[in-house]
């Protein structure tokens, strides 16, 4: 099959493809998502094989408008109207539980809720709206891989398996939406992203918590990300905390081991001659949006043992850098 890359002026013919069953990758903020009809079983069924997706992981449904969501939702959480007045579009996903019968489990893993977002990118928005469904977007790249930013990546991960990837540039966020349950009493965050805990409870007036439970291997995880490996390059990734860089590298020159750094100017600075790859500036920002494209650079463009990778605290947008930080590392730090 051969993978079209289509322009703006080219979105009818994208839309007519998904239309037809077949897979067109999209732009929005945060990632480039796997385009399928949300409504065409089959077509879902393609994105799980065309990723290496487990089937018991639900994907998120795309929609260009609230109104859509209003043919599968059961009921409504009161706090709705005020989350999606101030956060849609943008890079938050709200899970509602569902009328029976209205998505495939295809859709939903077998759960009674699903997960919904508007994304805040016109050309994914005139897509949805020209393909007249809403649209399941799992990141468009080899499930557990660095998921893709830019139209390149999801080339170098699904070339010749997919029918083509609308091209917006690079996305401005970097990492995926937050996840937000709305399926019981208390709003309560699955995966948190770049509308943070700290921004939905000014905006609810509430405490919002963030679920850290281990999605067992029996269970049916509510949200991507709760429970298979994620974000990993074939690379190995440590954690360095922001006194032990040079320990660290010290520690690789004696295990003679290579090693690349993805980092901040402020630290890539001090080791000039390093392999690297440099956030933009040293924002946690800057970071967000160039993890996956660091972690992707260093594993495929350089021959190295190690990715030496830079934390944040963790908090704010620094939960969610971490939160993907952490996956792609394994949890794993380098201790001196």
């Amino acid at each position: 099959m051969e993978t079209k890359i289509f322009q703006v002026e080219e979105l009818k013919e994208a839309a007519g493809l998904l239309r037809q069953g077949e897979l067109v990758a999209f732009p929005t903020e945060t990632v480039y998502g796997l385009g399928a009809d949300a409504l065409l079983p089959e077509a879902v069924k393609k994105v799980f094989a065309v990723k290496g997706r487990p089937s018991d992981n639900p994907l998120i449904v795309h929609i260009a408008d609230f109104s859509m969501t209003e043919k599968f939702v059961e009921n409504y959480h009161p706090l709705t109207e005020k989350i999606v007045e101030a956060f849609w579009p943008g890079p938050l996903t709200l899970i509602f539980p569902i009328k029976k019968g209205s998505l495939s489990p295809v859709v939903t893993g077998g759960l009674s809720t699903a997960a919904f977002r508007m994304p805040d990118n016109k050309k994914t928005l005139t897509l949805i709206e020209e393909t007249g469904d809403p649209l399941v977007g799992p990141s468009a790249n080899t499930s557990g891989k660095p998921s893709p930013t830019t139209a390149s990546h999801v080339y170098h991960d699904l070339k010749g398996k997919i029918a083509g990837i609308l091209d917006d540039g690079a996305t401005q966020i970097g990492v995926e939406s937050t996840v937000l349950d709305l399926s019981g009493e208390v709003p309560t965050i699955l995966r948190p992203g770049a509308v943070t805990k700290e921004q939905l409870e000014e905006t609810l007036g509430i405490e919002v918590p963030l679920d850290k439970h281990l999605v067992k291997e029996s269970e049916t995880p509510k949200a991507p990300g709760m429970k298979y490996k994620h974000y990993s390059p074939d690379t190995s990734v440590l954690m360095v905390k922001p006194n032990d860089w040079a320990k660290a590298i010290a520690w690789a020159v004696a295990e003679n081991k290579s090693y690349g750094l993805l980092a901040t100017p402020e630290i890539a600075e001090q080791y000039p001659s390093t392999t690297r790859f440099v956030f933009e500036n040293d924002s946690i920002e800057a970071a967000t949006r160039g993890l996956f494209s660091g972690l992707r650079a260093l594993d495929e463009g350089q021959s190295v043992d190690l990715i030496f990778a830079e934390v944040f605290p963790e908090d704010h947008l620094g939960l969610a850098y971490m939160n993907r930080l952490k996956k792609a590392a394994a949890q794993k730090y380098f201790e001196a």
